[in-house]
């Protein structure tokens, strides 16, 4: 945003200095043909006098004399005709063109040259101008003056050259004034555009940020680190809560699992046996649930920095941990690791994702079937966990709520477990400044993939 205002205010001053410097320039240059007008339209009277009063040859011979010093001095040639166009007198070359037959035309209708072309640095070379030899109806002839224009070109020339570099300087100033206005109104947006990325993160640090800027952006600054504290508290608040609720009703919980065990001798085989067991597992499974939410309630609330960590030694250790679980429930649980996988991430974050993915596998996988482990350095750096399983998959409607927490499919209703498992695995690869997803595996089965950044 920043480079759009400065680039606005950039034309716009650019457009500015454009309109205010070129009618300048083009007025010098006016003025300087204006006065060259003068000087040459002073002297063509001059001659137009001696023409008027020739009467011998003496006086031509003057004539002839002034013009031969005039052309000698200035450079310009001057010719001096009688109401025919013949030549009466000539210095320098004889004035040719339509400018010059338009000139000398109008001086013998006894009118002067009134403007001549506007000099610039590029020309015109030399200007014609024509002065009556006469008076009203006595009009005898015409004197024409081709007067060049090198010095009224070099005069322009250097005063456009101080306009430009005045220009050039003015616009400089101008934009470096705009840059330090562009940055002390987008400063707040910069530092709100932060504050909005840090919340978004998930983090709800101190903003603290330098009281600069327009007093409304001021404002709305205030006002979202007021929104942001709230949203804070409030969610310190839930998971303080959740925290507490599952922290204290874990002693009464065990209470009662060990009451339950306490009395199991006393309860006769057949019906009421059977209640009891179920009412056993029944307690199990809250404990189990508790666990889970305590383990959320936690990862929200962890402050730990992120640290570098072996990725390939964590997810190897994992798959030896887990291999006799899965050879007992019947499954081929297989691994293929890229050697040196470092990422950044919580401490074994990467160990406790693949811990849930496994857990998670060896719930919903049927006996019989294949579950493959892959790790894999991406080329943006830091490590891909890839858990693969050809089991029977889950419907494609049904994936965008296996992240939930508490999800669980109808059909899985009855197999043991939270539904906190790949939530609590999704909330910890985020922590990392990571990410997981679900997708359906091909022919059949699920693919549970997560990521965790490079350092």
């Amino acid at each position: 945003m920043r480079r759009r205002l400065l680039a606005v205010l950039t034309a716009l001053i650019g457009t500015a200095v454009l309109l205010l410097a070129l009618p300048l320039a083009d007025s010098y240059a006016r003025g300087r043909t204006e006065h060259l007008l003068l000087q040459r339209r002073a002297d063509a009277v001059r001659f137009a006098e001696l023409a008027d009063r020739i009467r011998t040859d003496a006086d031509r011979r003057e004539l002839d004399a002034e013009l031969t010093r005039y052309a000698q001095l200035y450079g310009a040639a001057v010719t001096v005709v009688d109401t025919t166009g013949r030549t009466v007198g000539r210095a320098g070359p004889a004035a040719v063109g339509a400018a010059a037959r338009r000139a000398q035309d109008r001086a013998l209708t006894g009118r002067s040259t009134e403007a001549l072309p506007t000099v610039r640095p590029w020309g015109p070379g030399a200007v014609v101008l024509a002065e009556p030899v006469g008076q009203d109806e006595r009009v005898g002839g015409a004197v024409l003056l081709t007067v060049p224009t090198g010095a009224a070109r070099h005069d322009v020339l250097v005063r456009w050259t101080l306009i430009a570099a005045g220009a050039v300087t003015a616009f400089g100033a101008a934009a470096l004034v705009a840059a330090g206005i562009a940055r002390w109104l987008l400063r707040p947006l910069h530092e709100l555009d932060r504050a909005v990325a840090t919340v978004a993160g998930g983090r709800f640090e101190p903003r603290g940020t330098a009281d600069t800027g327009p007093p409304e952006l001021r404002r709305l600054r205030r006002h979202f680190d007021g929104m942001a504290a709230a949203v804070a508290e409030s969610l310190r608040r839930r998971r303080d809560f959740v925290a507490d609720a599952s922290h204290q009703l874990r002693n009464p919980l065990a209470t009662l699992v060990l009451q339950l065990e306490n009395a199991e001798p006393y309860v006769r085989p057949g019906p009421g046996r059977t209640a009891h067991a179920l009412a056993l597992d029944e307690a199990d499974r809250l404990g189990e649930l508790l666990d889970g939410l305590l383990a959320l309630a936690r990862l929200e609330a962890a402050t730990a920095p992120v640290e570098e960590q072996d990725v390939t030694a964590a997810v190897a250790g994992r798959i030896a941990a887990w291999a006799p679980v899965f050879e007992a429930g019947g499954l081929d649980l297989s691994a293929e690791l890229a050697p040196g996988l470092r990422a950044l991430g919580l401490p074994d974050a990467a160990g406790r994702i693949l811990d849930a993915l496994l857990d998670n596998a060896g719930k919903f996988v049927p006996a019989g079937e294949r579950v493959r482990v892959v790790a894999v350095a991406p080329p943006e750096g830091g490590a891909v966990v890839r858990v693969t399983d050809t089991g029977p998959g889950f419907p494609a409607e049904q994936l965008p709520i296996l992240l939930r927490r508490f999800a669980r499919a109808p059909e899985h209703q009855n197999v043991p477990g939270t539904g906190l498992g790949l939530a609590i695995a999704d909330e910890l690869a985020r922590a990392c400044g990571g990410s997981l997803t679900v997708s359906p595996a091909q022919p059949r089965g699920l693919t549970v993939e997560f990521r965790l950044p490079g350092p």
